[in-house]
């Protein structure tokens, strides 16, 4: 069985206060995008575990240790689950703010599911996914929604993007999560993200922030220009996606940034 694991965006990002466990609560919009990695779960006869292989992009971290083969552990321990080849073809670039590892633990929690027809309930298929990581259960909603807490509650927002264009930028630069965070004066804003979002995408630019890039566009500040170069060639609206490295721009017509950026991954498509 296979499934094909998408990527998100941040619309607006604001840190709004520092909890007392050290995390930091705010609000965002997350948005499914079409970016797309491939995974397959094939029975591995006569094995006893799990082994993953992944082609495509390089990420970090060793494969017995990534998130999949931990989704997959945490059903075997409830359910009497097979051994399993897993492949995984990375497309999502890592270390981007498209959180590609949550979705692909979160797409193999429902694969194992489906494939194996386990009796489990999505309220505790929820509570498997929150345990691989805060973000994970949004990719067992897929649709938009207004993320609080630390970007684990989840409030449904109605909102389409359909038929604009995104062009999504990721130069080759890794932005540590928790030293984004470090940078960051948490404060609550002047205008609620929930009010923002129901305005015309027009009105965003001078409405909707994100809170990581004045830290990290100061410390990289090609990234910056990739935010710049976008709205110069017609971007409705642009930003950085979560603590970065990636930078997308919304269009109203085709784009073609490929020749433009060619050290950086570029991926362009239309909005479904």
């Amino acid at each position: 069985m296979i499934t094909f694991p998408n990527a998100k965006i941040n619309l607006g990002l604001n840190i709004v206060a520092k909890r007392p466990d050290n995390y930091h609560n705010l609000e965002t919009i997350f948005y499914p995008i079409p970016l797309e990695d491939a995974l397959e779960v094939v029975d591995l006869p006569g094995k006893t575990d799990a082994c993953l292989h992944i082609s495509g992009l390089q990420i970090d971290g060793e494969p017995n240790k990534n998130l999949i083969i931990r989704a997959y552990d945490l059903l075997k321990a409830s359910f009497d689950l097979p051994a399993v080849d897993i492949y995984l073809h990375k497309v999502i670039p890592f270390g981007a703010g498209l959180v590609g590892g949550s979705s692909d633990a979160a797409f193999m929690l429902r694969l194992l599911k489906d494939k194996y027809k386990l009796p489990v309930s999505e309220e505790m298929l929820f509570s498997l996914a929150a345990r691989l990581g805060a973000d994970c259960p949004f990719f067992l909603l897929n649709r938009p929604v207004l993320a609080t807490g630390i970007g684990n509650e989840f409030t449904p927002v109605s909102l389409t993007l359909k038929n604009y264009y995104l062009v999504l930028v990721k130069p080759d630069i890794m932005i540590p999560t928790a030293k984004a965070y470090s940078l960051v004066k948490p404060e609550q804003p002047k205008v609620p993200l929930s009010e923002i979002v129901k305005k015309p995408v027009e009105e965003w630019k001078n409405l909707m922030t994100n809170d990581f890039e004045k830290s990290v566009f100061s410390k990289h500040p090609v990234i910056g220009r990739i935010k710049e170069t976008l709205y110069q060639a017609g971007a409705v609206y642009a930003s950085m996606s979560g603590s970065g490295s990636s930078v997308f721009g919304l269009f109203e017509a085709p784009t073609q940034f490929k020749e433009q950026f060619t050290d950086c991954f570029v991926w362009e498509g239309q909005l479904p």
